[in-house]
């Protein structure tokens, strides 16, 4: 595991959860589990109480809508997007592959999204990325697939993998969640 994607443990434990969360019910069993194995979240967990589960669809509009909120918060983020989804519907790569550049701009994206979102249209279009097996590798081998592709970073990549494919051992590490 890389450290920028994943916690270590510094003594070998038994693996405590599968990789990928599906629901809400498979977080909290893997809290309760945490919690066991470590006491010591006990007190985190009374004072925050239990985290949702927030799943995004897989696939280019998930990928796509990280990307829209790189580096913004998240009312920003949700403002270009709604803005994309509603000017893109169906939301597809193709139609964002043959947007131009000045449409893409008038909907809130900084140029560098938008050469970001134009490569991932036609790296989908072309079959040279196929963001579906990814769920099925592990989260190393997913991330360094991911941050492969220019304007998709470390943050990006654990977003994904976390919320889109609900990978257990993808961590966005410096994530401000504003």
């Amino acid at each position: 595991m890389t450290k920028h994607t994943s916690l270590k443990w510094s003594s070998p434990l038994p693996r405590l959860v599968s990789s990928h969360f599906e629901t809400q019910a498979d977080l909290e069993r893997a809290i309760a589990r945490l919690v066991k194995q470590d006491p010591r979240l006990r007190p985190i967990l009374a004072a925050t109480g239990m985290p949702t589960l927030r799943r995004r669809n897989p696939g280019f509009a998930g990928l796509a809508q990280i990307v829209v909120g790189q580096q913004l918060s998240t009312a920003s983020a949700n403002a270009i997007w709604n803005r994309m989804s509603k000017a893109f519907d169906p939301f597809h790569h193709d139609s964002i592959r043959g947007a131009t550049a000045a449409r893409l701009g008038g909907l809130g994206l900084s140029a560098a999204k938008i050469k970001t979102l134009k490569l991932l249209a036609t790296e989908i279009r072309s079959r040279r990325l196929d963001l579906e097996p990814l769920g099925e590798l592990d989260a190393d081998n997913a991330h360094k697939i991911l941050t492969a592709l220019h304007g998709v970073g470390p943050w990006t990549a654990d977003v994904y993998l976390l919320f889109c494919l609900g990978h257990a051992d993808a961590w966005p590490a410096g994530d401000l969640a504003k």
